[in-house]
């Protein structure tokens, strides 16, 4: 099959699957897994093979950069430490340990003759990264604290460049170089380090770039430069490419689109990267459903419910450690939150590019890349169905559960009785129906729309949030229809080129400071009690 037709086909599947899954309120990435492992069991057709190409060149730098621009750098550096303590010494703590529960469990099994502990830590070099995106969604969906997706986020941005560096250098030591922790360390530092150097350089040369000019296809091409060329410059001098890509999108998400980007650009901007997301993760997470070979997998369910259980028992040592450590610091988290972090820590493509890079002749290659997709497949799959149900059973649901439930069922109720009394004026009006038969009926409704106001009265005197919901609903209708409005002058002659963009300016302006009212709605309100049920 031509590449082409191939990724028509993908993208084709990954909209229907998109559709599904909203409808069905189904996690979107656990879908797109379950639809690949389908498709991959009756052989519909070849798919491109998710290699270190792939990922490297195309997915990887998109999909970094759009987090990392999205990034708040002061929310990020409120957080610095619980993240950097997560991503790069726990990133190491996690490997050791996981190498270290799974070495003795392979050797007490007798499942593999020759499996020590270095084939151990190179599973767990590789395995460490995680992939937030099936959670992320879900803790906005939920309403739990932001500060707790920060978390999750930051520390998946900083892991994946730490785990590429320590992969790197332990298969180096398994293939025999010399190792010295002294030039482990300063490997790592340097490799690391000069990464975020690159990126850096490469978003403030960008971002100057940015603030220079006022086109929303430019700023958009130097975004893509910015995210893509500091990952392939890192890369040429052998330093890491995630650090550098993660830098650069923070730059340029923090300084240059904030100083530089006028409302109309930065719009068009966040838009391009919204979207180009969307479409990097519907390609990734199919092919990694696709690549799966199910009956290999099945010949070694042992092996991988062992790796499983070490990786998961390694993160929530070092997720609890670091927590109780974090107790003593301005950033200590409650411990309900630990638990969720243990649980979010799914795995994702670039566990699956690294061990296949492997050599083929690599000790015990086959069982580690067996090993590796049975643990990503089952973390998506087990962890990223049962996140919703653990957030809720810990109560890390933020206001849903107390108040917008109850703030949801009215409007849903004065919604119905509005549009009923419409219908009965509608009656009037057509005199279908006799006076005499509708008026009780009005009255009817009308009293039943008075109580429900009240209660949504009684709501928002309780939280400002929802009266701050609907005044932002109401902003927004009004300047889409406002939009339009233009859209359609122009397209009519109505209004001349140059009139029309001064308009927009202005329209896309006040779009932008209503998403920045939006995005400062208070978190919770905890000190408010629940409000009691609604009558029926």
């Amino acid at each position: 099959m031509h590449f082409e037709l191939a990724f028509v086909l993908l993208f084709s599947i990954a909209t229907a699957v998109a559709i599904a899954a909203r409808y069905f309120k189904f996690p979107y990435t656990v879908a797109l897994v379950l639809a690949g492992l389908g498709l991959g069991i009756v052989h519909a057709f070849e798919p491109p093979h998710l290699t270190k190409e792939l990922l490297f060149a195309v997915i990887l730098p998109g999909l970094l950069f759009e987090a990392a621009f999205h990034v708040d750098f002061r929310k990020f550096m409120k957080n610095k430490l619980a993240i950097t303590s997560m991503a790069i010494p726990g990133v190491v703590a996690s490997m050791a340990l996981t190498a270290l529960f799974l070495s003795p469990a392979m050797r007490g099994m007798k499942l593999m003759e020759g499996f020590g502990l270095i084939h151990a830590m190179v599973f767990a070099s590789l395995i460490v990264s995680t992939d937030p995106i099936a959670v992320v969604g879900l803790f906005k969906a939920l309403g739990a604290p932001k500060r707790l997706a920060i978390l999750v986020e930051g520390e998946s941005l900083l892991n994946d460049g730490t785990s590429v560096v320590l992969f790197t250098l332990v298969v180096g030591v398994a293939a025999g170089q010399e190792f010295t922790v002294g030039s482990a360390v300063m490997d790592f530092i340097k490799v690391a380090g000069m990464g975020g150097v690159i990126g850096a350089a490469v978003g403030f040369a960008v971002g100057k770039v940015i603030l220079r000019v006022e086109d929303a296809m430019v700023e958009i091409t130097c975004t893509v430069i910015a995210a893509y060329g500091s990952f392939v410059v890192a890369e040429h001098f052998h330093y890491s490419g995630v650090i550098a890509t993660v830098v650069a999108g923070m730059v340029c998400g923090n300084w240059a689109a904030q100083e530089g980007m006028g409302p109309s650009v930065r719009i068009a901007v966040e838009s391009f990267w919204e979207y180009l997301a969307f479409a990097l993760n519907s390609v990734v997470f199919l092919l990694i459903g696709l690549e799966v070979q199910l009956s290999s997998l099945l010949a070694s369910w042992l092996p991988i419910l062992l790796a499983y259980g070490a990786v998961l028992l390694g993160r929530a040592v070092v997720v609890y450690g670091v927590s109780g450590l974090l107790r003593f610091t301005s950033e200590k988290l409650p411990w309900k939150w630990s638990a969720v972090l243990t649980w979010s820590g799914l795995r994702g493509a670039v566990s699956m590019v690294l061990v296949l890079g492997l050599p083929d002749d690599f000790a015990h290659r086959e069982l580690l890349v067996n090993m590796t997709f049975g643990v990503v497949v089952l973390s998506i799959i087990v962890q990223g169905l049962t996140m919703a149900p653990v957030l809720k059973a810990l109560g890390i649901t933020g206001l849903k559960d107390v108040y917008q439930e109850q703030y949801e069922l009215a409007r849903g109720k004065l919604g119905a009785i509005h549009a009923a009394l419409a219908s009965l004026e509608a009656m009037r009006r057509g005199r279908e129906i006799p006076v005499d038969v509708l008026e009780p009926l009005e009255r009817d409704y009308q009293q039943k729309a008075q109580a429900v106001e009240q209660q949504l009265t009684t709501l928002k005197q309780q939280s400002n949030r929802f009266n701050d919901e609907e005044k932002q609903e109401a902003i927004r209708r009004v300047l889409i229809v406002e939009k339009d409005a233009l859209f359609s002058a122009y397209q009519q002659g109505t209004l001349n080129k140059e009139v029309f963009e001064h308009l927009t300016a202005e329209l896309d302006e006040r779009i932008a400071n209503a998403k920045d009212a939006e995005a400062h709605f208070p978190e919770e309100d905890a000190h408010v009690p629940p409000p009691k049920a609604l009558a029926s």
